[in-house]
């Protein structure tokens, strides 16, 4: 395995791509626009053949890959016919048993399971805890920046810089010790970086490092829980494993899998935002100029962009429950629709000039936080403070802040940035 871009053959039509095809991941983001572009331009959604997974045995039969706007706002908007529980969301592939009890968790499940995790986490995140996280935020972004300045010229800004805010706040949330920040950080990585080398040595070895990686996530939490139970603090750990709604409670691997939830998708989605943005500022020096000259009132727009354009999960996966038609197409029963947010983001037909960075932009009807629906990201709000909260201090105190070339994850899931120098 490589994480670097290869040679290849150029792309000159649609039937030039195989999404299905690791060696697609490699190629560089303007080559991957094109090649969205060209599927987008076809009378109905391109069908695949399911990628080649070592540690998933049992493949299915193909699926479509949905990459309009609006078959994603449609699919997104009926989750009883697209359904996010019938093998998961998160692998194009069936999700095996073995996997469930680590990465089952609600972005993985439909109504009524779905509804009454959500009710519970949801419940527990109370207005007080909410305004704490915020407060937090504030706190950990100007400490960061402190840091960054404290270095005198630059550094990895994606390890010291993008990484660190959302890192901080969730393991603080849940009541994680600083000194484990660093486990659950590796951890994370392995979990959405399997694919790259820099994360797992080798393909045969992703299915085993997965789920070690898992396990340790819900171990530290459960171990976390069980002292809660009897010694109950502000964090949301102790909320969540105190919380009785209706008398419902969350078992101890629901709060598990909740919890590596949480840290994986609020950690490297936030981050991997947070240092694309950091990009595309230093591609753009207009719209960097245009946001220094209203920090905080241009700030909702320019962080909307970012996510727009930063799209950090590339798809989720749905399977149809039966037969249905969608703007045109029809869909059988038990077929698969991949949901591709990072080519809806780029949609010619609702966003003008859609490969533009443009902080102004508005309307945005992005879908970098999922579509409309019952999945529809649980942290966007907190998300959406951490980007603000960090490129306020950046912009404020280091407006002359650039980035060099990023260095990609290799991964169909997520758009990711492992590293990227800076400099000011």
């Amino acid at each position: 395995m490589t994480s670097q871009p290869v040679e290849s053959t150029p792309i000159t039509s649609a039937a030039d791509i195989n999404l299905s095809d690791h060696a697609f991941w490699l190629r560089p983001p303007a080559e991957r626009e094109h090649a969205f572009r060209l599927l987008r331009e076809l009378d109905k959604p391109a069908f695949f053949a399911d990628p080649e997974v070592p540690y998933m045995s049992v493949k299915g039969l193909g699926y479509h890959a949905l990459v309009r706007h609006a078959d994603i706002l449609e699919a997104s908007r009926n989750p009883e016919v697209f359904a996010s529980g019938q093998g998961g969301a998160t692998s194009i592939i069936d999700m095996p048993a073995e996997f469930a009890e680590y990465f089952g968790s609600m972005i993985n499940m439909d109504d009524p399971r779905h509804a009454r995790l959500r009710r519970i986490v949801s419940r527990a995140f109370t207005p007080k805890m909410i305004k704490q996280f915020e407060d937090d935020v504030e706190v950990a972004a100007a400490s960061i920046v402190d840091d960054l300045l404290a270095t005198g010229s630059g550094c990895d800004f994606v390890t010291e810089v993008a990484a660190r805010l959302p890192l901080k706040i969730i393991c603080d949330m849940m009541g994680i010790q600083e000194s484990d920040y660093g486990f659950v950080f590796d951890r994370s990585n392995i979990i959405l970086g399997a694919s790259d080398p820099e994360y797992v040595a080798d393909a045969e070895s992703i299915g085993a490092a997965l789920l070690t990686a898992g396990m340790e996530l819900q171990e530290l939490v459960q171990r976390l829980a069980a002292d809660r139970v009897e010694n109950p603090t502000n964090d949301l750990t102790s909320s969540l494993v105190n919380a009785n709604i209706d008398g419902e409670r969350l078992t101890a691997q629901e709060l598990g899998s909740f919890f590596i939830l949480l840290v994986v998708a609020g950690n490297e989605t936030t981050r991997n935002a947070i240092s694309y943005g950091m990009r595309l500022l230093t591609l753009n020096p207009d719209q960097k100029r245009s946001w220094l000259e209203d920090v905080d009132g241009r700030a909702p727009g320019a962080v909307e962009e970012i996510v727009r354009l930063a799209s950090p999960v590339n798809y989720m996966r749905r399977k149809v429950t039966r037969d249905h038609e969608m703007n045109g197409n029809l869909y059988r029963e038990g077929e698969k629709v991949v949901l591709y947010y990072w080519s809806a983001n780029r949609d010619e037909n609702v966003f003008d000039d859609s490969l533009r960075f443009d902080i102004a932009r508005n309307p945005n009807p992005h879908v970098g936080f999922g579509g409309p629906g019952p999945h529809f990201c649980l942290g966007a709000h907190l998300a959406r403070r951490e980007i603000t909260v960090m490129f306020r201090e950046l912009l404020r105190r280091v407006p002359q802040i650039e980035a060099g070339e990023p260095e990609r994850l290799f991964s169909s899931f997520i758009n990711g940035t492992k590293h990227m120098e800076c400099t000011f």
